[in-house]
């Protein structure tokens, strides 16, 4: 059993109350300490109490903290050990949460630059490059302490809460209790890069806790689903995580046999477990080709444990996995089930099941059915016409619009809703560097304020 103590400003702390971490199969691997309330509050504001690093200290101890995540040991744990752990507790296949926790090392490393391209082009970060006599905007933090409620679906959503350390924050990371060995780990990285114990604390906790954190925070980062954003969604401090929903969207002039690798990829890549994977594909014309298709491509997928480096599916105990299809099949009257609720659950005979993809075929657009989003390649492809115009693409993390109209391409940049469009075969899973996931964290993290001085 391996320790995971909260990481306090006072260093390690044990707490009375604790949870085991179990991987998918039901087996304990790790004890988990759990904060109690009052020791978050207290925690939370002796961080208030400390000033930020120089921002030149800051940027080389993220660079630092980048490499030591991907070389050092925390837990015990050497990276390889690390990864394979995380792919036990998480089901996520071992290939993808390799590849996920070493783009965390290198989101860490490129952290204080991956902020700036947030910054107003009129802005500068410190008010002593202004000159005497000179009048300019000073990029300012919008408070001291930043709360991270992080999900434990995949590695990658450590990625992006270090740009807060980069800002000036001290930051209070929640982790997921099913997979809090990402966040120890970074955590543990930044400390051993420079940071103090009061830059970043690693505070595992219940929903009491979890609660504190906001409460306690200036500004909190939540991850989560439909409850998360009805908790939480109306707060102006949080900044909400939620549900992906994204789509493909197929224009009648585009032949969806040039981009069925794409369309594909974008439903099965990182285990369709990401708010970035296709939960829905609509197209101008007849739907049934293109689904017949999709679902023909799925089902070469081979059915493997998460630990073989060949496995594309993600795991789950075999309860859940009967869970998820029973609330899959509840979602799909009046659908044809081209890889129905029947055949998701893949038993792999030691109390985990992989979950095979699911496609259905809508005759006509149900917004509902088409924003059902699931932690596995399950993909909703319907008919779209004209004059369904952009009301059934609301509410999406990602739009990828296969198709050669410019006005349809404004209008989809114009929908507020809609955090992200890539025109043409991109996969929606696209990234890179300066490209904003559900616009610049900074955007939320930061502000202008005037300043002069006449020296």
């Amino acid at each position: 059993m391996i320790d995971l103590p909260v990481l306090g400003p006072s260093g390690e702390y044990r707490s009375r109350k604790s949870e085991v971490v179990t991987d998918t199969a039901g087996t304990g691997v790790a004890e988990l300490s759990i904060a109690p309330p009052l020791y978050i509050a207290r925690a939370m504001a002796a961080q208030r109490k400390t000033k930020p690093l120089p921002a030149d200290q800051r940027q080389a101890a993220l660079r630092k903290a980048g490499v030591v995540f991907a070389t050092s040991e925390a837990a015990g744990l050497d990276f390889e050990s690390y990864v394979q752990l995380a792919s036990r507790v998480s089901g996520l296949p071992v290939a993808v949460t390799r590849v996920q926790a070493l783009e965390v090392s290198e989101a860490v490393v490129a952290a204080f630059d991956a902020a700036q391209p947030a910054r107003p082009i009129g802005a500068v970060p410190d008010w002593r490059a202004v000159r005497p006599g000179y009048a300019a905007a000073i990029w300012s933090r919008r408070g001291d302490v930043f709360g991270v409620h992080a999900s434990g679906n995949a590695p990658g959503v450590h990625g992006l809460w270090p740009q807060a350390l980069a800002m000036g924050y001290r930051v209070a990371v929640r982790p997921s209790r099913r997979e809090p060995f990402t966040a120890h780990r970074l955590v543990s990285a930044l400390r051993e890069a420079g940071f103090r114990d009061h830059d970043a604390a690693y505070l595992p906790t219940d929903h009491a806790g979890a609660d504190e954190i906001v409460t306690s925070a200036d500004l909190a980062l939540v991850y989560g689903g439909s409850d998360v954003v009805a908790k939480y969604g109306d707060d102006p401090t949080v900044f909400v995580n939620g549900p992906g929903r994204t789509k493909i969207l197929i224009t009648a002039e585009q032949d969806w046999r040039d981009h069925l690798d794409v369309i594909v990829d974008s439903v099965a890549r990182l285990g369709g477990m990401a708010c970035v994977n296709t939960t829905a594909v609509l197209i101008e014309g007849d739907a049934a080709p293109l689904a017949h298709a999709i679902a023909e491509r799925l089902s070469t997928i081979e059915t493997l444990p998460p630990e073989d480096e060949r496995a594309l599916l993600p795991t789950q105990s075999v309860a859940s996995a009967r869970t998820t299809a029973t609330f899959l099949a509840a979602r799909t009257a009046g659908t044809t089930a081209l890889a129905g609720a029947d055949q998701i659950v893949a038993d792999l005979g030691d109390g985990r099941a992989a979950l095979r993809p699911a496609v259905h075929l809508l005759a006509e657009l149900d917004t509902e059915k088409i924003n059902t989003e699931l932690a596995f390649p399950c993909v909703w492809v319907a008919p779209w016409q004209r004059t369904d115009g952009i009301g059934p693409l609301r509410h999406s993390l990602v739009i990828s619009a296969l198709t050669e109209d410019d006005g349809l391409v404004d209008d989809l940049l114009d929908e507020p809703t809609i955090a992200n469009v890539y025109r043409g075969p991109v996969p929606t899973y696209f990234t890179a560097p300066g490209l904003p996931h559900d616009g610049f964290l900074a955007d939320f993290l930061m502000r202008t304020k005037g300043f002069t001085t006449l020296g």
